[in-house]
């Protein structure tokens, strides 16, 4: 039987997107995400936040680029990855991040608006982005409307 991989995650970014460009034309994003549990410990509300580290490729890193920023509320779909790397002293460092297959901005859609000035004509703003270049709804559509509730 072969394994399961997958991470579900929403939280608020903690800084904008960092975007670069690698050789190929390739682009890749990252960001960290906080996402944040609260429980009572000897009857004090405690809030705990856990870091995480989101990679996004290519055309998901895009969108990501042009509509995620710092504080947004945001759904992500991934799996994980470690990967190992030589720091500048040539110690060999880990990291686990998590690879971003598909995400869903979440908050009110003025949220993610760009300014009259920026946004092109005719453009729809993207609620909802996938891996597989599939980042806009069309003209009408609404993604509350496949709620099953």
């Amino acid at each position: 039987m072969s394994g399961i991989n997958k991470v579900i995650l929403v939280g608020h970014l903690g800084k904008d997107p960092e975007v670069r460009h690698l050789d190929g034309g390739v682009t890749v994003a990252s960001f960290p995400l906080a996402t944040s549990e609260t429980y009572n410990k000897d009857g004090k509300r405690v809030e705990q936040t856990e870091w995480h580290n989101i990679v996004l490729w290519r055309g998901l890193a895009e969108v990501a680029s042009k509509y995620l920023q710092k504080g947004k509320l945001v759904y992500i779909e991934g799996k994980l990855r470690t990967r190992s790397f030589e720091d500048k002293e040539k110690v060999k460092k880990y990291v686990t991040e998590v690879v971003a297959e598909n995400f869903t901005m979440l908050g009110r859609k003025s949220d993610f608006e760009q300014p009259a000035h920026q946004a092109p004509t005719g453009h729809t703003t993207p609620q909802h982005a996938k891996h597989d270049d599939d980042f806009t709804l069309p003209p009408g559509e609404n993604m509350a409307d496949d709620l099953p509730f």
